[in-house]
């Protein structure tokens, strides 16, 4: 079946300042797949993924040039609305970020901002997320309690329901695994391959096999440039520029 693109960019500069973090970045990122991006630390994954939903634009003097498009329009238009924006493609950070409120108003938070008040409308919505989020087991009868007296793991899986439950499209995953013990971050993978039936998932990651293991499409990015995009069993057996190898190798990074 032929895969549709979902996220495109042509020939897309990054600025900060006057320091240049994305040189000429073209690639087509398909929908209903797990996508990771892979490289060494300061080489503009991060940087290219909070391009998506323009989370750069909170930095001062941050600049994109070129060409960005999510389903064929262009994300740094003048008349993006960047808040709806961030309602279709949402994020999970590397460290987990609840709330300082209940596990059920951190999920329901979202839905509240875009308008809907229903209890019982917000009552199933939290539930179908925690749920996606493969943590409604834990929680349900918690949801009055402090997400911050969650583990680790669960905050991270609890950010994943926030995000999910104002119905995103895409979901952009920074090195959300990272700051996580090995049982937890194992969870996520799984979760992540659940999602991706659901969800368009765009993830940077530093730990290589966890790339090979649950992403579809891999790119591999070096000093502000994407030197290869592929496959990923293509990019991790055969890749086609040396560079792609010796980084998969562990020749340097």
């Amino acid at each position: 079946m032929a895969e549709r693109t979902i996220l495109a960019a042509r020939d897309l500069d990054f600025y900060y300042g006057e320091v240049q973090a994305l040189r000429h970045i073209s690639i087509n990122i398909p929908a209903a797949r797990v996508t990771a991006f892979i490289g060494p630390s300061g080489c503009g994954k991060s940087t290219f993924l909070r391009t998506i939903n323009r989370m750069n634009d909170l930095i001062p003097a941050a600049r994109a040039a070129g060409s960005l498009t999510f389903r064929g329009q262009e994300i740094y238009a003048p008349d993006v609305d960047v808040t709806d924006l961030r309602r279709r493609v949402g994020m999970v950070f590397q460290k987990p970020n609840p709330f300082p409120m209940s596990v059920y108003d951190n999920v329901a938070y979202g839905p509240r901002t875009h308008g809907i008040r229903d209890r019982r409308r917000l009552d199933l919505i939290v539930e179908e997320s925690l749920r996606a989020a493969a943590i409604w087991d834990e929680v349900k009868d918690r949801l009055k309690k402090s997400a911050m007296s969650l583990s680790g793991g669960q905050q991270q899986r609890l950010c994943i329901a926030r995000a999910l439950a104002v119905e995103p499209e895409v979901l952009l995953m920074d090195e959300a695994t990272s700051a996580l013990d090995t049982i937890s971050a194992a969870r996520i993978e799984d979760l992540t391959l659940e999602l991706r039936e659901r969800f368009t998932i765009v993830m940077v990651t530093h730990n290589m096999q966890q790339a090979a293991r649950i992403s579809d499409k891999t790119a591999f990015f070096l000093a502000g440039e994407l030197i290869e995009f592929g496959n990923t069993e293509r990019i991790f057996s055969m890749p086609r520029d040396k560079r792609t190898e010796d980084y998969i190798t562990g020749r340097f990074g």
